[in-house]
C-alpha cells in the first residue's frame, strides 16, 4: 500500500517540479513583432479613412486614365537619345 501512495505522489509532484524549473518569459518574447507592428501603423497616412465617406481629391476616371495612357506610351516610343558627350560641339 505504501508503495502505490509513493507511486501517485511522485506522479502529482513531477509537473509541479518540472513547471518551477521553467524560465519566465523575457520581454523580447512578450512584445515579438510589436517593432513591425508599430513601424506599419506609423506609415499610415489616415488612420480614420474607413469612417470619412467623403469623396477623395484628386482626378477623376477619364483624366486619370488619360495619364496612364501617355506614361504607358511613353515607353512604347522612348526618345531618341542624342550622344551627350558632343553636346554643344561644333555649334
Amino acid at each position: 500500500m505504501n508503495h502505490h501512495f509513493l507511486r501517485a505522489a511522485g506522479t502529482a509532484l513531477l509537473p509541479l517540479t518540472l513547471a518551477a524549473c521553467v524560465a519566465p518569459a523575457p520581454n523580447v518574447d512578450r512584445n515579438l513583432g510589436m517593432a513591425t507592428t508599430d513601424m506599419r501603423n506609423a506609415q499610415i497616412m489616415n488612420p480614420g479613412a474607413d469612417r470619412n465617406m467623403a469623396a477623395p481629391m484628386g482626378l477623376d476616371g477619364p483624366a486619370s486614365k488619360a495619364a496612364y495612357d501617355q506614361y504607358v506610351k511613353s515607353f512604347k516610343a522612348p526618345e531618341k537619345n542624342t550622344n551627350t558627350f558632343l553636346i554643344g560641339v561644333g555649334r
